[in-house]
């Protein structure tokens, strides 16, 4: 309520001229009546009425077409016009969306309501999204491991990225949701028929172990990975463990104690403006996280700068726990390339190694820029080793 109250008084602030209410309702289809009710619409807008919210715009949900009887119906017990009651069906493409309420005039009715003069809507970079989803050429299978598989919108960002990659390339990226406690409690085996593999980031100790075993699968058979924040940060640890003989690597996150803490907390770092940032342990959790859109500067002959044609790149972070770069001259002896990093050079932010043809992980989010008409460019390179790793002879 108290949001809704805050968008009523906000209509008031500003005037009715530039404001605008849209309502989405559930408008329900009986398969065995072969009708639509219009009933709960109705009393949807009854009851916003009924705390001063007078929809502009009705965007109706329905499994079918609702027809324009209905939506007269609708109009005349809402007392909203006709024409801004819109009809949206079910689609098998979310990308399918604009189109459907460009075809309905609804973008034209509110640049008309706001007194705005504009050319018409032109949408063919979305026509083209979804004609290049609908003709996928090909098809890569693609573990991501994490610990949140029983709830997937969790990643959301990630899956919406790959499947943007998946569309840039024509490609189907078919993700299969690994939970990381079993891989630790029944092996990587669990991913011998993917094309590549994403680690995603995460908090907590819980299936950390099934991660690190999940890198050490990706790295030694040379299947294509991507790590991501904490996903970086256990390919760290494998690294350390597996290869540069740090028997007992660990993050200060999980193992306070560990002999080789290849990852641990800072205690201060400078920020975009050149302030001073301070944490501890005892510190509070979303406090003291890195937050936020940072430069990163990039190694000229790594994949990641071939995947983004720039040694410059602004990212979005959101972690606490970064690379102990006093131990990195051990790990980069090892073969551990440091491809990418702060503009200070104090903290690491992109890793590869040696001897595997797509092998990249980053402290930050890479995900949270990537849109259906412009994939991330990280993602696009993970995609095309994903399809380009598919067509070997295994």
């Amino acid at each position: 309520m108290p949001f809704l109250e805050a968008t009523r008084q906000l209509k008031v602030d500003v005037g009715g001229g530039r404001a605008l209410f849209i309502h989405l309702t559930l408008v329900p289809y009986i398969a065995t009546a072969g009708e639509v009710k219009t009933k709960p619409t109705q009393h949807s807008v009854k009851e916003m009425r009924s705390i001063g919210l007078q929809p502009d715009i009705l965007i109706c949900r329905s499994e079918i077409p609702i027809d324009q009887s209905s939506r007269r119906k609708i109009a005349l017990f809402t007392n909203v016009e006709e024409r801004a009651v819109i009809s949206l069906e079910d689609a098998d493409s979310i990308y399918k969306i604009p189109m459907m309420l460009h075809s309905q005039k609804m973008d034209a009715f509110i640049v008309e309501r706001f007194g705005i003069e504009c050319a018409p809507a032109d949408l063919a970079e979305w026509q083209a999204v979804v004609d290049a989803e609908a003709s996928s050429s090909s098809s890569v299978r693609i573990a991501m491991v994490g610990k949140y598989m029983e709830l997937i919108d969790a990643y959301k960002s990630l899956n919406e990225a790959l499947k943007h990659a998946g569309i840039y390339s024509r490609t189907k990226v078919d993700i299969r949701y690994i939970d990381s406690e079993k891989v630790h409690q029944e092996g990587a085996e669990l991913l011998a028929d993917v094309d590549a593999i994403l680690v995603p980031g995460g908090f907590g100790e819980r299936g950390i172990e099934g991660k690190i075993k999940t890198v050490r699968y990706a790295r030694e058979r040379k299947i294509p990975y991507l790590g991501i924040c904490l996903g970086m940060q256990v390919a760290v640890i494998e690294f350390a463990r597996h290869v540069a003989s740090m028997d007992g690597a660990h993050s200060t996150e999980f193992d306070p104690n560990s002999p080789y803490p290849v990852v641990g907390l800072i205690t201060e770092w400078q920020d975009e403006t050149g302030e001073v940032e301070v944490r501890s342990t005892n510190s509070d959790l979303g406090g003291t996280m890195r937050l936020g859109a940072q430069k990163c500067r990039l190694e000229t002959d790594s994949l990641t700068a071939a995947a983004y044609r720039k040694v410059i790149v602004v990212e979005r972070h959101r972690h606490r726990y970064e690379v102990n770069t006093n131990l990195l001259p051990i790990l980069q002896k090892a073969g551990l390339k440091v491809v990418g990093r702060s503009m200070d050079g104090s903290l690491v932010e992109v890793i590869e190694i040696e001897n595997h043809p797509w092998f990249v992980a980053c402290q930050f989010h890479p995900e949270f820029k990537s849109t259906p008409r412009d994939c991330h460019p990280l993602f696009k390179g993970f995609v095309r080793a994903a399809l380009h790793y598919s067509r070997l002879d295994h």
